[in-house]
Protein backbone atom coordinates (compact mmCIF):
# COMPACT_ATOMS: atom_id res chain seq x y z
CA UNK A 1 0.00 0.00 0.00
CA UNK A 2 1.53 3.32 -0.93
CA UNK A 3 1.27 5.75 1.95
CA UNK A 4 0.55 9.30 0.86
CA UNK A 5 1.93 12.70 2.55
CA UNK A 6 -0.28 14.68 4.58
CA UNK A 7 -0.12 17.79 5.66
CA UNK A 8 -2.00 18.91 8.31
CA UNK A 9 -3.84 22.41 8.11
CA UNK A 10 -6.48 24.86 9.48
CA UNK A 11 -9.30 26.16 7.38
CA UNK A 12 -12.17 28.28 8.40
CA UNK A 13 -15.38 27.44 6.90
CA UNK A 14 -19.18 28.66 7.01
CA UNK A 15 -21.17 27.05 9.69
CA UNK A 16 -23.75 25.63 7.73
CA UNK A 17 -21.25 23.93 5.10
CA UNK A 18 -19.55 22.68 7.75
CA UNK A 19 -23.06 21.02 9.23
CA UNK A 20 -23.65 20.10 5.27
CA UNK A 21 -20.28 17.98 5.51
CA UNK A 22 -21.13 16.20 8.69
CA UNK A 23 -24.75 15.45 7.63
CA UNK A 24 -23.04 13.88 4.31
CA UNK A 25 -20.55 11.79 6.41
CA UNK A 26 -23.21 10.52 8.57
CA UNK A 27 -24.71 9.44 5.12
CA UNK A 28 -21.49 7.59 4.22
CA UNK A 29 -20.26 10.07 1.48
CA UNK A 30 -17.28 10.08 3.66
CA UNK A 31 -15.76 8.52 6.68
CA UNK A 32 -14.79 11.70 7.99
CA UNK A 33 -15.10 14.87 7.77
CA UNK A 34 -11.26 15.43 6.61
CA UNK A 35 -11.94 12.88 3.64
CA UNK A 36 -15.08 14.75 2.40
CA UNK A 37 -13.09 17.85 2.00
CA UNK A 38 -10.05 16.50 0.40
CA UNK A 39 -12.74 14.63 -1.89
CA UNK A 40 -14.25 18.07 -2.82
CA UNK A 41 -11.08 19.65 -3.28
CA UNK A 42 -9.81 16.83 -5.66
CA UNK A 43 -13.06 17.34 -7.85
CA UNK A 44 -12.88 21.38 -7.88
CA UNK A 45 -9.12 21.02 -8.89
CA UNK A 46 -9.85 18.19 -11.42
CA UNK A 47 -12.73 19.92 -12.91
CA UNK A 48 -10.60 23.62 -13.08
CA UNK A 49 -8.26 21.41 -15.09
CA UNK A 50 -10.89 20.27 -17.59
CA UNK A 51 -11.92 24.42 -18.05
CA UNK A 52 -8.29 24.93 -18.67
CA UNK A 53 -7.93 22.02 -21.78
CA UNK A 54 -11.22 22.82 -22.90
CA UNK A 55 -10.30 26.68 -22.61
CA UNK A 56 -7.03 25.53 -24.95
CA UNK A 57 -9.21 23.32 -27.51
CA UNK A 58 -11.52 26.28 -27.88
CA UNK A 59 -7.91 28.80 -28.63
CA UNK A 60 -7.12 26.13 -30.97
CA UNK A 61 -10.06 26.45 -33.14
CA UNK A 62 -9.34 29.72 -33.65
CA UNK A 63 -5.65 29.05 -34.95
CA UNK A 64 -5.60 29.11 -38.58
CA UNK A 65 -2.03 26.73 -38.63
CA UNK A 66 -4.33 24.31 -36.37
CA UNK A 67 -7.02 24.35 -39.10
CA UNK A 68 -5.30 23.45 -41.91
CA UNK A 69 -3.62 20.89 -40.48
CA UNK A 70 -7.07 19.60 -39.42
CA UNK A 71 -8.10 19.64 -42.98
CA UNK A 72 -5.07 18.39 -44.29
CA UNK A 73 -5.42 15.26 -41.92
CA UNK A 74 -9.10 14.59 -43.09
CA UNK A 75 -8.02 14.67 -46.43
CA UNK A 76 -5.37 11.76 -45.97
CA UNK A 77 -8.55 9.91 -44.43
CA UNK A 78 -10.71 10.56 -46.36
CA UNK A 79 -10.21 7.54 -48.68
CA UNK A 80 -9.95 4.93 -45.97
CA UNK A 81 -13.08 6.74 -43.59
CA UNK A 82 -15.02 5.69 -47.21
CA UNK A 83 -13.64 2.08 -47.45
CA UNK A 84 -14.65 1.31 -43.97
CA UNK A 85 -18.10 2.73 -44.37
CA UNK A 86 -18.60 0.38 -47.65
CA UNK A 87 -16.92 -2.77 -46.30
CA UNK A 88 -19.27 -2.38 -43.10
CA UNK A 89 -22.18 -1.75 -45.13
CA UNK A 90 -21.42 -5.06 -47.12
CA UNK A 91 -21.96 -7.06 -43.90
Amino acid sequence: MVKKSLIRTTVTLPKSLLEETDIRVKEGKAKNRNDFIALALQKELEQLKREEIDSLLAEMTQDPEYQSQVLQMEAEFAGGSWEAWEIGEQS
